[in-house]
């Protein structure tokens, strides 16, 4: 829990930089895997590589932070997250009179949302570093015999899609980001904090305690 008392951390400092770090090198990478395809020609290779090893990078101490230091069930799938979910369409389609019940620290779609970043980014990141081999890294010598082009095909095929995926994502993203009634989240994503009331209103106590 933050000082005031009328706030409580929904998101630690570290927890911050790693969003707005991946957030940074991930529009880097769309930028300089894009912006030359659409006509604006510009040594990017470098700059492309090096922002994938930087999102490797945050992405391995994000992966040990979940494991060891964060409650890994507040991001977890159950059948809590279902019978709120099927209250919610209820709720909508006015079949339910109550309003569904609070989630703990994330709702289901943020949860969805999380995993499914999370598989296109490993795949980016699996791809981009087969693909190193191809050219002149400090890493290991180039050497773009090392598959047969079947499989580099294939290997692009997947790094493509994922790259177009991604993208997909950071639209919608941006878009409940930026929905006036959510901005209290996309607040606590630049101060850490939100406040008792929204913490009331939105989230159950019992599935996430403050701290």
């Amino acid at each position: 829990m933050s000082d005031s008392g009328d706030a409580i951390t929904r998101h630690h400092l570290i927890d911050r930089i790693f969003h707005w770090t991946m957030a940074a090198t991930i529009l880097v990478l769309l930028g300089t895997a894009f912006l030359p395809i659409a006509g604006l020609k510009f040594p990017w290779v470098e700059a492309h590589w090096i922002a994938g090893v930087v999102l490797a990078v945050i992405v391995a101490i994000h992966i040990v932070r979940a494991f060891f230091w964060q409650d890994r069930a507040q991001m977890g799938l159950g059948l809590g997250d279902i019978k709120r979910a099927l209250q919610s369409i209820k709720w909508n389609l006015r079949v339910r009179r109550q309003p569904p019940e609070n989630p703990g620290k994330y709702p289901l779609l943020q949860k969805l949302y999380h995993h499914g970043i999370a598989v296109i980014v490993l795949t980016l990141i699996g791809t981009g570093a087969l693909m190193m081999v191809r050219i002149d890294t400090p890493f290991y010598p180039r050497d773009p015999y090392i598959l047969s082009s079947n499989t580099w095909g294939w290997i692009f095929v997947a790094h493509d899609l994922a790259s177009l995926s991604v993208l997909a994502m950071i639209i919608i993203h941006i878009y409940f980001a930026i929905r006036p009634e959510k901005l209290w989240i996309t607040r606590s994503m630049i101060w850490g904090w939100i406040t008792r009331a929204e913490y009331t209103e939105h989230h159950d106590p019992e599935i996430w305690p403050e701290k």
